[in-house]
């Protein structure tokens, strides 16, 4: 695990907000009127419909995360707030990409979706869809790799976080 640090990094905030009308708007907000930015923001309901799980990264520095952490359980909306940094979470992200596929790089773009465990969800005579999941270095790593064959598009989720093994300490 990690040190923490004093410089600005990406903390990946774990959120369980009540699932009503304008509890979104409430926390994008709280991030604008302070100058914070949102690197990413994912929402999604749980198993229990009164409650949905949102994941929130943002950088800073850890009084800046300590301020957004503070303000954040100040709202009525907010549940709980977990700052995954240096905690034992897993994160994952989704990314489509759609790449050209002329006859001669089909067998390529095939050879690098195997690699990355990847997977083709759409074919066409002039293009694969390619869907990976994993980690940010995974899915630059496979964007990079498949830029030279021509992305004509590409559209990737924000980050989402778990807490590892049996623990039911996270958001």
């Amino acid at each position: 695990m990690a040190n923490k640090t004093t410089s600005n990094a990406t903390h990946v905030l774990s959120l369980k907000v009540e699932n009503r009308a304008g509890a979104l708007s409430r926390i994008s907000s709280l991030f604008s009127a302070r100058g914070f930015n949102i690197d990413s923001l994912t929402v999604a309901p749980t198993t229990d419909p009164t409650v949905s799980s949102m994941t929130i990264a943002t950088t800073g520095d850890e009084g800046i995360i300590e301020q957004i952490t503070k303000q954040l359980n100040k709202l009525i909306d907010v549940i709980k707030v977990v700052d995954t940094f240096n905690k034992d979470y897993v994160h994952r992200e989704t990314v489509l990409i759609k790449i050209h596929t002329r006859p001669a790089d089909r067998a390529e773009a095939l050879r690098i979706v195997d690699i990355f465990r990847a997977r083709v969800v759409d074919s066409s005579p002039n293009s694969y869809t390619v869907e990976v999941t994993g980690d940010s270095g995974k899915l630059e790593a496979i964007i990079n790799l498949l830029r030279p064959l021509g992305i004509k598009d590409l559209v990737r989720t924000g980050k989402i976080a778990v807490a590892r093994g049996a623990s039911r300490g996270g958001a």
